[in-house]
C-alpha cells in the first residue's frame, strides 16, 4: 500500500501541476510565459535575461503590478520606454488577470536568485504587496487594481486569476523553495492573513442550490458574494474548470478544517453530479492549421467532459454569444465564439483521480489518537495530536479532575477558538508569545448580529472555570473597523500570564462575576479596549494605547468589593498618540484603581472620563497610588476620582483582590503556575 508520504507527494504534484499549467490560460502568444516556466536556472544569470529583466521593471506600475498579455522580451525603442515610464505614474493597466504580475514576479524571483540584485528582490516584494493591497476585506481579488468600473471588479475566479494568487500566497507561506525572495516577517504575518482571508471567500462564495453546495461561479459579486455576470458571453453560471482549480487548491492544504473538508466533498459530489459521459469534441482545420468549426459528435469511449458554463438552477449546460441571450446547443452561436472559446473542459477529472487518494490520506490523519489525555499538542505540521486548537479542545474530557495542558506549537492558527464551560481545568501553553498566534477577523458589522454583535467578535473565548493560557498572542485582525473583541473572558479563576492581546476597539472583554488574573502581558488598543465587568488584576502589564481615546470601560457590578486593579504596569502608546483617558464607566458603578505604574506623556491631566454620565462621578470609584510618569498629575486629576493614602492602598494586595482564602496561607489559585 502506498505510504502517506507519497500519498500526500502525489497528490500535491497533480495539484501543482495542473494548477501550474493554466496560468496565462487565455494568452494566445505564450513565449514570456514559456520562457519564464522552461528555461533553465542558468539562462537566468546571463546577460539576456538581465536586459529582459530591465523591461520587466520597466513594465511595473508604481502600485506593484504588471499589465496583462505582454511579451516581455520583446526590445523596446526609446519612444516605448518613455510610454511606460508614464504609465507607471497612472498605474494603467494593473491587475493579476490572465496570469498577469504572478508570472513577473515568478521571473524576478528566479533571476535574483541567480544575481542577488537588490533591485529585482525590491521589484518583487512591492509586487507581493499590490497583491495584498488589491484583496477586499472579504478576502476576495478584483480582476484589476486600481479598480476599474464593470465587471472587473467582481471577484474574479475566471482563468484562475485568484486561484493563482493564492498559489504564490502559500508558497510564500510553506517556503516551498519556488520562489527565492523570502518576505520579511511582518510581510509574511500579511501574506498568511490574506491567504486565510481567501480560503474564508472561496468557502463562503461556494453556490448552493436548493441548499445543498456545488460548485463556484466565474465571478462573484464583490458584495453580495453572490453569483455575478462578466462579458456579455459570460452569464453568471456554475464553472466546471475554475471549479476544479479552486478544489485543487483546498486540497493541498496540509491540514484542512472541517469546513474545507466539506467543501471539497461537496464539489467532487457535484462533479460526478455534471459530468458529460458519451460526447467528444471535434475540431476542423483548415489548410494553414486553423480552427474553423468545433462540433459535438457522440462517442461512447470519449472521457467525461464538463461544461465551461451551467445553469445555476438545474446544472444545464448552455452557451452564449455576444448577443447575451442563452442557447442550449453549441452550433446555435455564431462561429467566432463558437470556435474562439472552450465551452467544454475536462479538468474536473483531476480532480476525480486525486480524491480518493486525498480522502485516504485525511483519514490516516485523523485516526491518530493522543496516548496522554493530560497532555496534548496542537501543531499546523501535523507532528502533534491535532492541527487546530478547537478540535483539541473539544476532544478533551469534560469536567477533568486533573488539569489538562494542552500545548500549542508555534503557527499562526486562524480560528475562532472557543473553551466551553465543561472545559474546565484547561491549560492552554503556546510555543512561545511571539510565534504562537491565535487570531480571526470578525468585527461588529461582519457579524451584523443586531445591537449585541460585540460580543460574538471574539478570536478567543473561556467560558470555563480554572483556565490559564500562556505565552500566546491572542489577536482580532480586523483592523480599525469598530468594536472587535481578541480575548473574551466570562468566567472565574482565568490566568492570563506571558500573552499579548491585539486588537483596536474592544480587545479585552473582561467581564462576568469572576476573578481574573493578567499578569506580564501586552494589552494593545484604541478605544475602551480593557471593558467588562469582572474582577481584574493586571500585574507589571504593559498598557498600549493606539489612539487619542479610552483605556478602560468598566461595568463593575454595584455589589462588587473590586474591578479592574493596575499594579507595576507601563502605559505606553504609539508617536502621534498624546491625548487618552485612564478610563470611563461603561456602566455607573465602574470601578478602576492605578497603583505604581509608570505614565507615559499620553495620558491627559484630567485623567479620567464621566462618558457623559454625570450620576456616574458619584457612583464610580477611579484611584491611584504612587504612580509615576511624566502623565502623573495627581493635583489636575478630576475632583471625583481619588489619590488612595497608604492606608486605603493595603487593600489592593493580589490576595485581597483575587483570593479565596484570605486570612489563612494556604496556596491560591494564582499561585499554581
Amino acid at each position: 500500500m502506498m505510504q502517506i508520504k507519497n500519498i500526500k507527494s502525489f497528490v500535491l504534484l497533480v495539484i501543482t501541476l495542473v494548477l501550474g499549467s493554466n496560468i496565462n490560460a487565455q494568452v494566445h502568444d505564450k513565449s514570456w510565459q514559456n520562457m519564464i516556466h522552461n528555461k533553465e536556472s542558468k539562462w537566468f544569470a546571463t546577460d539576456e535575461a538581465k536586459q529582459i529583466a530591465e523591461n520587466v521593471l520597466l513594465y511595473q506600475r508604481d502600485i506593484g503590478g504588471w499589465p496583462k498579455n505582454v511579451q516581455m522580451h520583446h526590445p523596446l525603442s526609446k519612444e516605448q520606454k518613455e510610454e511606460l515610464l508614464l504609465k507607471k505614474k497612472t498605474n494603467e493597466g494593473a491587475t493579476t488577470d490572465n496570469g498577469a504580475t504572478i508570472q513577473e514576479l515568478l521571473f524576478l524571483s528566479k533571476i535574483y536568485g541567480q544575481t542577488k540584485r537588490e533591485a529585482y528582490k525590491k521589484a518583487f516584494l512591492k509586487g507581493v504587496d499590490y497583491i495584498l493591497e488589491a484583496q477586499y476585506d472579504n478576502g476576495g481579488w478584483p480582476q484589476f487594481y486600481p479598480l476599474r468600473k464593470g465587471y472587473y471588479t467582481h471577484i474574479t475566479y475566471n482563468d484562475d486569476s485568484m486561484v493563482n494568487i493564492m498559489k504564490l500566497l502559500k508558497a510564500l507561506i510553506d517556503d516551498s523553495g519556488v520562489y527565492t525572495i523570502k518576505p520579511f516577517e511582518a510581510q509574511l504575518q500579511k501574506i498568511t492573513t490574506a491567504f486565510n482571508k481567501g480560503i474564508d471567500c472561496i468557502l463562503k462564495t461556494q453556490y448552493k442550490q436548493n441548499g445543498v453546495l456545488t460548485a463556484w461561479c466565474a465571478q462573484h459579486d464583490e458584495v453580495t458574494l453572490e453569483p455575478a455576470d462578466a462579458r456579455s458571453f459570460e452569464l453568471k453560471s456554475l464553472s466546471g474548470a475554475e471549479s476544479a482549480h479552486i478544489v485543487l487548491l483546498l486540497m493541498s492544504i496540509e491540514n484542512p478544517s472541517k469546513d474545507i473538508i466539506n467543501a471539497i466533498n461537496s464539489a467532487v459530489t457535484w462533479f460526478e453530479k455534471v459530468k458529460i459521459t458519451g460526447l467528444r469534441k471535434d475540431r476542423i482545420y483548415n489548410g494553414v492549421g486553423k480552427i474553423v468549426d468545433k462540433r459535438m459528435i457522440p462517442d461512447e469511449t470519449a472521457p467525461a467532459i464538463w461544461a465551461r458554463f451551467m445553469n445555476l438552477e438545474d446544472n444545464k449546460p448552455f452557451f452564449c454569444d455576444r448577443d447575451g441571450i442563452k442557447k442550449w446547443k453549441l452550433e446555435d452561436i455564431g462561429d467566432e465564439r463558437r470556435n474562439g472559446y472552450a465551452w467544454y473542459k475536462s479538468d474536473p477529472q483531476l480532480v476525480l483521480d486525486a480524491y480518493p487518494i486525498w480522502k485516504s490520506s485525511l483519514k490516516k490523519k485523523r485516526t491518530k489518537k493522543h496516548k496522554d489525555e493530560l497532555n496534548i499538542t496542537v501543531a499546523k505540521d501535523g507532528s502533534g495530536d491535532y492541527v487546530s486548537i478547537q478540535e483539541a479542545i473539544n476532544n478533551t474530557k469534560s469536567f477533568p479532575y486533573d488539569r489538562v495542558t494542552i500545548h500549542v506549537k508555534n503557527g499562526i492558527y486562524k480560528e475562532k477558538v472557543k473553551i466551553h464551560e465543561w472545559n474546565s481545568n484547561i491549560q492552554l501553553v503556546g510555543e512561545s508569545k511571539e510565534n504562537t498566534i491565535i487570531t480571526y477577523d470578525d468585527y461588529f458589522n461582519k457579524v451584523g448580529l443586531g445591537r449585541n454583535s460585540t460580543f460574538y467578535t471574539y478570536t478567543l473565548l473561556v467560558e470555563a472555570n480554572n483556565v490559564i493560557l500562556k505565552n500566546l498572542t491572542i489577536e482580532n485582525s480586523s483592523g480599525r473597523v469598530g468594536q472587535a473583541v481578541a480575548l473574551s473572558v466570562f468566567s472565574d479563576e482565568v490566568a492570563v500570564v506571558n500573552c499579548k492581546l491585539l486588537g483596536n476597539q474592544d480587545t479585552l472583554y473582561a467581564s462576568g462575576k469572576g476573578k481574573q488574573y493578567y499578569k506580564d502581558c501586552y494589552i494593545e488598543g484604541t478605544t475602551d479596549f480593557i471593558f467588562g465587568s469582572a474582577t481584574a488584576f493586571f500585574e507589571n502589564c504593559e498598557i498600549h494605547s493606539k489612539k487619542n481615546s479610552y483605556i478602560t470601560a468598566a461595568s463593575t457590578p454595584k455589589d462588587s468589593l473590586f474591578g479592574y486593579v493596575f499594579k507595576d504596569c507601563k502605559l505606553t502608546a504609539d508617536k502621534d498618540v498624546d491625548e487618552v483617558y485612564l478610563g470611563r464607566p461603561w456602566r455607573i458603578y465602574a470601578q478602576t484603581v492605578f497603583i505604581n505604574c509608570d505614565l507615559s506623556t499620553h495620558i491627559l491631566p484630567e485623567g479620567w472620563h464621566n462618558w457623559s454620565k454625570p450620576e456616574a462621578e458619584k457612583t464610580t470609584f477611579y484611584a491611584e497610588y504612587k504612580n509615576y510618569g511624566k502623565s502623573f498629575k495627581p493635583k489636575k486629576r478630576v475632583e471625583w476620582s481619588h489619590q488612595l493614602k497608604k492606608r486605603e492602598s493595603e487593600a489592593y494586595t493580589i490576595k485581597n483582590v483575587l483570593g479565596n482564602d484570605k486570612k489563612t496561607s494556604k496556596t491560591e489559585w494564582y499561585e499554581t503556575f
